[in-house]
């Protein structure tokens, strides 16, 4: 699965002319008429991409289209292929765009990926395929090697592993190399999964073990390197027997070709065998990493939470007795009542129920289970109905999702309970069931089936009966221990938020809040400008309003809030090509919480949104003392006329659920709740901050 020709593909004789509208490596949009020969095709049999030459006439710029047919982008498997490609072009351009290694890589002029057909827009190749060369001269072989090795050396540097290395990836236009096959290349660290053609791929890779290594990349070479010297193909899992017969082989290579990664020499290694003390230029050249000072900001605010003291643990809302839950409609205190109970006839009308009449046992606890119980705690409030349920396990935890009506809140909690229902929180020893059967079929009938169908779901107002707080859905939650527990999701949003004393009741008795901030909202980043336009957004210094209205209206206890949070930076599709969304955002979901991830995780998010956001936007992590931040996106890819083109496809939709219910103990982590909120100490804090101040390059505040 590697590519095997970069050929002229264009038909002069019936060229195809298009206007394509297109965003730049700089985010920016460009519109240009283009020309493209009427044929393209696949660069690989293997692969779905198609490639056509064409012209983009409004600069009279040569250029290479790498897209997908309609019919292969409906496979969510090829668009990732093409999304691969598409951040690690852009993340070379970023990295090395202007320095003499970026002609080591293709030019990426552009790319529209949201659409039907996406496609990426590249400057011309330059050289042709090593593939057309039958035999390299023993000159042109060192310069290709070394260039080989440089390539390999600066892909390591940003923790990418190319797997796609292959006389067809490899192109040569007699002074120096061009790498090719982007679609193939992964994070270091990241589970191998089989993929190219051997003897190319290592045997590793060819069999899916272990996790990927910048070796991985140094086998390929040598391979390529071996065949453009023999003129034919290596052994597919060994050192070639001839190959002391090839002296630029085996004086460089000789260990390139170990069957194990662990036995084959560095990128960096290799290339000061070539061209001594390159691997250290490189180092120096590349960019240093603009991020360290939001990072330490990140670290400081963590150690002044664990050096605050910690809260008793807060008392029940006033007023609220021994088996009294506040109801998730009117927000009164309620119990369950036995002369109160209703369940729903064939014509969805509510008749009484007395359970008294059931001799059942088993009948009559499934009866119950389906059953209603009338709210009569404020008269004035309209008609509502509490599962019973939700009446009978304790205290239910409530989850509330905060953010303005444009953040997209709606789509993320579908899809978290989605990915609950199917089966998301098993691996962590949590068994769910639905609070009301006929109220969750009508949740995942009404919202989760048309959004997994890739439909734009439509907008929900966040207010319930009262003007407050929209009860969404409840599940009862079984934990590891055999506890179980409901937990009800809410929907706050800023413009829906009055000051009445039920809302401030409400809030005293929430136990984890999930702030969503909407990139487009905080993020003056050229990238988001044309959604901007979209919907009809600005930019937001001063962070969202429902943030600072629910944060002023929370209970203080001590110097931070001590409800559960976490912050999710949403719709992080439109982001998926920006560092560490682009990292975050490749993760496979989670079997088990390390708390170090979750940390780093919170630390990438916390500079990015402080570096483009400012401080405003982070006020939930610096005033609330358990809080982690994370990246997800409820559909994957933006909308196109009410649809999403590609299906609406989750990405870490269930981490930030994950992360509060370990902060209150549901989830058990390495170092207990707490240490996961907030981190270990290391033995520097336990000194005095006076006495701290005194070791050389130690601050305080």
């Amino acid at each position: 699965m590697t590519s095997t020709s970069h050929s002229h593909l264009a038909d002069p004789e019936s060229p195809r002319r298009a206007t394509l509208t297109f965003s730049t490596p700089s985010g920016r949009r460009r519109t240009a008429p283009a020309r493209f020969g009427a044929r393209g095709s696949r660069r690989d049999p293997q692969l779905p991409q198609v490639i056509r030459n064409g012209l983009l006439d409004d600069e009279g710029q040569q250029c290479v289209q790498v897209r997908l047919t309609a019919a292969d982008a409906a496979n969510p498997a090829a668009r990732a292929l093409l999304d691969t490609e598409a951040g690690t072009a852009l993340h070379l351009h970023r990295v090395l765009d202007g320095s003499p290694y970026a002609p080591l890589f293709p030019r990426i002029i552009g790319h529209e990926l949201d659409t039907a057909e996406p496609y990426l827009l590249y400057a011309a190749p330059r050289g042709v395929a090593a593939a057309r060369t039958h035999v390299m001269s023993a000159t042109d072989q060192r310069v290709l090697a070394r260039d080989l090795m440089l390539a390999l050396c600066l892909l390591d540097s940003q923790d990418l592993v190319p797997r796609g290395i292959s006389p067809g990836t490899v192109l040569w236009d007699g002074t120096s190399l061009q790498l090719w096959g982007l679609e193939a290349v992964a994070r270091t660290g990241r589970p191998r999964t089989r993929w190219g053609r051997a003897p190319y791929c290592s045997p590793e890779q060819r069999r899916g073990e272990g996790v990927t290594d910048p070796r991985d990349g140094v086998w390929s070479a040598a391979q390529v390197l071996y065949q453009l010297v023999t003129g034919r193909p290596g052994p597919a899992d060994r050192a070639p027997a001839d190959l002391a017969s090839h002296r630029v082989l085996a004086e460089t290579l000789r260990g390139a070709f170990a069957p194990l990664a662990q036995d084959r020499p560095t990128p960096a290694r290799l290339l000061d065998l070539l061209a001594p003390g390159s691997s250290r230029r490189v180092a120096l050249d590349v960019p240093a990493d603009e991020t360290r000072p939001h990072r330490e900001a990140f670290e400081q605010t963590l150690r002044l939470k664990r050096q605050a003291p910690v809260p008793e643990p807060r008392d029940e809302p006033d007023g609220q007795g021994a088996g009294e839950v506040v109801c998730p409609y009117c927000l009164e205190n309620i119990q369950l009542d036995l002369g109160s109970l209703f369940v729903t006839d064939s014509r969805m009308q509510y008749q009484p129920l007395d359970p008294a009449g059931i001799a059942n046992p088993l009948r009559r606890q499934d009866v119950m289970r389906g059953a209603v119980q009338k709210c009569t705690a404020d008269p004035d409030f309209p008609e509502h109905f509490i599962p019973v349920p939700y009446l009978t396990y304790g205290r239910p935890l409530t989850v509330a999702m905060v953010g303005q009506s444009s953040t997209g809140k709606s789509h993320l909690l579908t899809q978290m309970i989605a990915a609950i229902t199917d089966g998301g929180l098993e691996p962590f020893g949590l068994k769910w069931q639905s609070v009301n059967p006929e109220q969750h079929a009508r949740f995942v009938r009404e919202r989760v089936q048309p959004l997994r169908n890739g439909r734009v779901l439509d907008h929900t107002s966040g207010v319930g009966l009262d003007g407050f707080a929209r009860f969404v859905e409840s599940l009862l939650i079984t934990d590891a221990q055999g506890q179980v527990r409901p937990v009800a999701f809410f929907d706050l949003g800023g413009e829906d938020l009055v000051r009445t004393d039920s809302a401030l009741r409400f809030l005293l008795g929430v136990d984890a809040m999930v702030f969503v901030v909407d990139p487009a909202l905080a993020l003056p980043l050229p990238q988001l400008d044309h959604a901007r336009r979209h919907w009809g957004l600005e930019v937001n210094r001063d962070g969202d309003l429902a943030f600072a209205t629910v944060l002023d209206r929370l209970p203080k206890n001590g110097p931070y809030l001590d409800v559960a949070a976490a912050m999710v930076l949403g719709k992080a599709d439109l982001l998926r090509f920006q560092p560490p969304v682009d990292r975050w955002l490749g993760e496979a979901a989670p079997t088990s919480l390390d708390p170090a991830l979750t940390r780093e995780e919170s630390g990438d998010v916390y500079a990015l949104l402080r570096r483009h956001a400012g401080q405003a936007w982070l006020r939930p992590f610096d005033t609330i003392r358990r809080c982690t931040l994370h990246v997800s996106s409820a559909t994957g890819g933006q909308e196109a006329e009410g649809r999403y083109p590609a299906g609406a496809g989750p990405r870490r939709v269930l981490e930030p659920l994950l992360s509060v219910l370990a902060m209150h103990g549901l989830i058990e982590v390495p170092g207990g709740a707490e240490a996961f909120a907030v981190g270990k100490a290391p033995a520097m804090e336990a000194v005095p901050l006076s006495e701290a101040s005194e070791f050389p390059g130690e601050e305080t505040t």
